[in-house]
């Protein structure tokens, strides 16, 4: 559904994909493998009428499998188009750097997950670094969830993508998940930084739109962190 002009955000992939309308098309995350990629062409040709061929650039704001899942049949549709990720994450993707060990019994889940789906081979067409722009779109490097977690300011329109290092569930904003991210002081300095924006609307990998003066409640909840760096 369009949520914000020129915005389309798509479920059902076990995370949220965002589709920006402009001089052709921005795919900003693309779900879990096994059926992500083809839900999204799917979105495209059936809600939007617009074609694949139109993708322009695929940007992935983080390494992780429910954000890289559907890039491969996204790039199969559309040779044209580039991939981007911030630098800090591109060797997790090519696997020149081991995927972190996470602990617990999720921990176990998410290692066998990872043998079963097979994300395919796509290349890496753009590292993106703080202060970087992409189709409009101003690159603000928040790691802590990731080494190269990404979030993206589109001043256009106010809004702030901001990948998995904060959730919205429609009522209270939350950090994403301790057991999946990092570095948790790096991504509480990177929840101070993106309370500095000036954004109405901020979106999420996961969860719902937070919506009408987003950036002044990111900026309550970042008063609320540990003070620990």
């Amino acid at each position: 559904m369009e949520i914000v002009t020129g915005i389309h955000q798509m479920d059902g992939v076990n995370g949220n994909c965002y589709i920006l309308v402009r001089d052709g098309l921005t795919v900003i995350d693309t779900g879990l493998p096994a059926g992500s990629g083809k839900k999204i062409l799917s979105y495209f040709r059936n809600t939007m009428y617009r074609e694949p061929a139109e993708i322009k650039s695929i940007i992935i704001t983080h390494f992780h499998m429910d954000h890289i899942g559907g890039v491969a049949t996204l790039i199969d549709a559309s040779p044209g188009a580039k991939v981007a990720i911030g630098t800090a994450d591109a060797g997790y993707v090519s696997g020149q750097i081991a995927l972190p060990v996470y602990p617990g019994f999720r921990g176990f889940l998410l290692r066998i997950a990872n043998k079963i789906m097979n994300p395919g081979v796509f290349p890496l067409d753009i590292l993106l670094k703080d202060g970087d722009r992409i189709e409009d779109l101003l690159c603000v490097h928040i790691p802590g969830h990731t080494p190269g977690s990404i979030g993206l300011y589109d001043e256009r329109t106010k809004t702030f993508f901001c990948g998995d290092i904060l959730r919205y569930d429609g009522v209270s904003l939350a950090e994403g998940p301790a057991l999946f991210t990092m570095d948790i002081k790096g991504s509480h300095q990177s929840i101070r930084k993106i309370a500095t924006l000036d954004f109405e609307v901020l979106l999420p990998g996961h969860g719902v739109p937070l919506r009408d003066g987003a950036s002044e409640k990111v900026r309550e909840f970042a008063a609320t962190l540990p003070a620990d760096g």
